[in-house]
């Protein structure tokens, strides 16, 4: 399999990662909306537990949009998915590290950390979108960060912009694949 294959897999399998971006979106949002209804504690743990539902959501969600939300074994990408979520355990860690000194940075540390990943995906998907999404989701966790914004920010910043991105990629999978012929 060459790497534009590799790539063409992932795309089909996974509808561009588009599923993947919209449900970690909509994480972000519920996060969001958890904090301003109950505590910015009760938010972290809902970003951190419904994390853990991203990829299994995001394929059923392939899968309801007639694609196999799973890429094919010998898909040597595969390794290079699995190690870049090595970058959240890291985020998470710091995330929740600093927010015992500095709450409102609890956001954008996971803001930066989600968008160093999204950087990797371009070589998974093969979509330069996902540069822009990785220096939106940054240039949000740096500009809460210099502005002291409030907690819940944050939230809200990472779930719009994964919800908007996630169209264009929806938008952009399906056209790869009609300029495919299938």
């Amino acid at each position: 399999m060459t790497f534009t294959e590799a790539q063409r897999d992932m795309d089909y399998a996974y509808f561009g990662g588009a599923t993947g971006v919209l449900v970690s979106g909509l994480v972000w949002c519920a996060a969001g909306f958890i904090g301003l209804l109950h505590s910015t504690q009760a938010s972290m743990y809902a970003l951190f537990i419904g994390g853990m539902f991203i990829f299994p959501l995001g394929m059923l969600m392939s899968k309801a949009c007639k694609r196999p939300g799973k890429h094919k074994p010998e898909n040597p990408l595969n390794k290079l998915a699995l190690e870049s979520t090595i970058i959240i355990f890291v985020g998470l860690f710091l995330a929740f590290s600093v927010s015992n000194l500095q709450l409102t940075w609890f956001y954008p540390i996971m803001l930066l950390a989600i968008g160093v990943r999204y950087l990797v995906f371009n070589s998974l998907y093969g979509n330069r979108t996902y540069w822009i999404l990785g220096a939106v989701m940054m240039l949000g966790g740096v500009y809460c960060m210099l502005f002291n914004a409030h907690f819940i920010v944050g939230a809200f910043v990472g779930g719009v912009s994964e919800v908007l991105f996630s169209l264009v990629i929806f938008n952009q999978s399906k056209s790869v694949l009609q300029s495919q012929g299938n």
